[in-house]
């Protein structure tokens, strides 16, 4: 099916399914235990021997010897994967580094070694017992002072942009801001490790993984291999959180199928958590300048945005000037993106990649320039706003509520009562303060294929490789086969994260719930078209409700259509150039009320508001989860979160649960989501969007920018220790 131009009145609009606050029907699975992740498909590869991964211990280099031979005698010991030995490997087309190291090494911890045991034990002691020597080069790991030799990077969507004059203009501003912003490095950590179980039947791979694309991963598994893209087969039913870091093909999925192909068995392999840290993907850290110049009136005239980070060679940026490019009005405008060479791990898509630091930057120099002309935070926003895309006005948003989201959210928390002259508001030994920040993120659709199955009993089977990652997939797609075919919930079986079943978007760039919908809904037509002429009516004009068929005066079970057997609807949605035409985009406000300690500068969150406005919401209660764990992931990136860079080895110190913090509950008390009522129908027939990386936009610089409310002090330097505030505190 081809979506080219804007939804009409269409089955979905029903609401009868689409639309409610569904519990989610995995839920009781994966609260009993019951739901199998990655390392459990114990049924499907019995037998499995234990892979345990080692990691260079060097950043930058190569290695020089390594003796494998006491290890290979350890007891237990099945295999030992190494570069020597493994035959040869690509690279897929979505890593930077290689998978296996050697000799050559790339980055800290890049695997060199797989060690296959018949217990997990056994695996890690053999693997103590590998002697590597290496010849350590000098590598570069300070962003700071690699800023200079920073470069354009080689990809047409990180060019310069340029529009008007922004050089003779900012100058020319009566009242300017100049200011420079960093986000630190920043983890995942997900709660499943990077999984994998691997085996081999003949020729032919099946791996049981943790993974959030599984059409990407199978084409660059086998691309990696060396073997037929039909030769490998990917299953992920269930995913313990992702965030990006399971995007793409990691160390362990190629590991485990090398082991389980050497070992002529079953391999599993579980990243520990140092390597899934320092061995896979995090959030690059950023230095941002931003310049603002605006008219005595409060109207943005210029508006630049540079933005510096860095990665190993052949990286990509983090594109933290996206959102400039679109938030708010200004007839001249700048933004720039500069990659240094880093030699620390790779650098890649995190939640909201791009927004989610681009935001804490701009959102903080947002208010600094409100301050400076005297002006609500809130109403320099308002007047800012825009109807079309600043660089092409010809070119309108789908759909643009953004003013709506700050005024929903300022009568909603109580801005009215914030004091807008920092430091004045007490609580006992408690400095109290109310920020707020925007959120944008850019809509995005994805082609997303699905199988829809009707059986005799009424039972109606969808059968996609999406993935559901902890976001309710399972629900919504059943939501959607249920609305389309007029059946309860508890008549849909969704089967899921396959590479057997129709490709799908899959989980990523919160395009995966709008899209892989939208793949369900066509297939649904597909199979209503069956259904209504086996049954003799028209498919334009039939009905599908209560589990029954209806046209013309003429009803039929839903049933009597797979009396002589199953049908089976197969399509995939395809999209025109509707997104050349409008700018689709999702916009948010968040307000956050902290409280600082006077004596000692210890920043709490007291409350936090979230007003969106995302198209059609299938499932309130699921995407209110989303953006309250988005929410989250934003205050923990404010106050806590940041990978601390060893200069010497060139690896992450804090690499476990221990030492890299993040928020858990008792941090924030109150959590509240606002879903403003509105449809796109511009987005997809399921006139959605996506929050799942909405929901973190723009929510550090809200912390950031409350704190300076209750104290009074600046912070440009995320993440906002107490450290950064106690010196600068006002008299007690």
């Amino acid at each position: 099916m081809k979506f080219d131009t804007p939804a009409t009145t269409n089955p979905i609009d029903q609401l009868k399914v689409i639309g409610r606050a569904t519990d989610r029907i995995d839920g009781p699975y994966k609260t009993t235990g019951t739901a199998t992740y990655a390392y459990e498909h114990h049924r499907e590869a019995p037998n499995a021997a234990y892979g345990y991964v080692l990691g260079a211990a060097i950043a930058k280099g190569r290695i020089s010897a390594m003796d494998v031979s006491v290890a290979q005698r350890a007891p237990g010991v099945l295999a030992i994967v190494t570069a020597e030995n493994a035959g040869k490997l690509g690279k897929g087309n979505f890593n930077t580094a290689k998978l296996l190291g050697g000799p050559e090494i790339q980055h800290y911890h890049q695997a060199i070694a797989l060690v296959v045991a018949q217990t997990f034990e056994q695996a890690r002691a053999a693997a103590a017992l590998i002697r590597v020597e290496y010849s350590k080069q000098q590598g570069s790991y300070d962003l700071a002072k690699a800023r200079d030799s920073a470069k354009m990077p080689n990809d047409k969507d990180a060019k310069d942009k340029q529009v008007g004059n922004f050089e003779s203009a900012f100058p020319a501003a009566p009242v300017r801001l100049d200011a420079t912003y960093t986000t630190p490095d920043q983890s995942h950590c997900m709660m499943e490790p990077h999984a994998s179980i691997a085996a081999w039947n003949g020729d032919k791979l099946t791996v049981w993984t943790a993974n959030q694309m599984i059409n990407w991963s199978k084409g660059d598994m086998a691309k990696t291999l060396g073997i037929p893209k039909e030769n490998v087969r990917l299953v992920s039913p269930y995913i313990g959180g992702g965030f990006g870091g399971k995007l793409f093909l990691r160390s362990e999925i190629l590991l485990a199928a090398l082991g389980a192909r050497m070992a002529s068995r079953p391999v599993k392999v579980a990243l520990q958590r140092p390597l899934m840290i320092n061995n896979t993907t995090h959030r690059p850290a950023t230095i941002q300048r931003i310049r603002i110049g605006c008219s005595r009136e409060g109207k943005i005239t210029a508006i630049g945005h540079e933005s510096w980070s860095g990665d190993l060679p052949d990286g990509k940026p983090e594109t933290a000037v996206q959102q400039t490019q679109l938030l708010y009005a200004g007839p001249n405008r700048m933004t720039k993106m500069r990659l240094a060479v880093l030699d620390l791990p790779e650098g890649n898509a995190m939640r909201a990649p791009g927004e989610a630091p681009g935001l804490m930057a701009l959102e903080i120099a947002i208010d600094e320039m409100a301050e400076k002309l005297k002006m609500d935070p809130i109403t320099f926003r308002i007047i800012n706003d825009t109807t079309v895309d600043p660089a092409k006005r010809e070119r309108k948003f789908s759909t643009r509520r953004f003013v709506d989201c700050l005024r929903t959210g300022a009568q909603r928390f109580g801005w009215d009562k914030r004091n807008p002259t920092p430091g004045k508001t007490r609580d006992g030994r408690w400095l109290v303060g109310i920020g707020v920040a925007s959120a944008f993120r850019n809509n995005m659709v994805q082609k997303s294929g699905a199988r829809v199955r009707l059986d005799g009993k009424g039972i109606v089977t969808v059968e996609t490789d999406m993935t559901d990652i902890g976001t309710g997939s399972y629900t919504i797609i059943a939501q959607t086969a249920a609305e389309m075919m007029g059946v309860p919930l508890n008549q849909v079986v969704v089967k899921l994260g396959d590479s057997d079943f129709p490709v799908s978007a899959g989980s990523g760039g919160q395009w995966g719930g709008n899209s892989s919908t939208a793949g369900v809904y066509a297939a649904c037509v597909k199979l209503r078209e069956l259904a209504a002429q086996k049954l003799g009516l028209d498919p334009t004009e039939a009905e599908f409700a209560n589990g029954a068929v209806r046209a013309h005066g003429r009803s039929f079970a839903l049933t009597q259509a797979a009396a002589d057997g199953e049908l089976v609807g197969e399509d995939t949605m395809e999209y025109g150039d509707l997104d050349k035409k409008f700018q689709q985009s999702t916009f948010g406000a968040h307000f956050v009320e902290v409280a600082v300690d006077a004596y000692t500068g210890e920043p709490r969150i007291r409350r936090m508001l979230a007003v969106c406005a995302a198209g059609r919401i299938l499932n309130p209660k699921a995407a209110r989860s989303q953006v309250i764990g988005a929410m989250t992931m934003g205050a923990g990136a404010a106050l806590m979160e940041g990978l601390v860079i060893d200069q010497r080895g060139g690896f992450f110190v804090n690499h476990d649960l221990a030492s890299y913090e993040v928020p858990v509950h008792a941090d924030i008390p109150h959590q509240e989501v606002i879903f403003l009522d509105e449809t796109d129908p511009i987005s997809s027939p399921m006139k959605a969007k996506g929050v799942g990386e909405l929901g973190i936009c723009g929510v550090g610089a809200a912390v950031a920018n409350a704190i300076y409310n209750a104290t009074g002090v600046r912070v440009r330097e995320y993440p906002i220790t107490l450290d950064k505030l106690i010196a600068k505190m006002p008299a007690v």
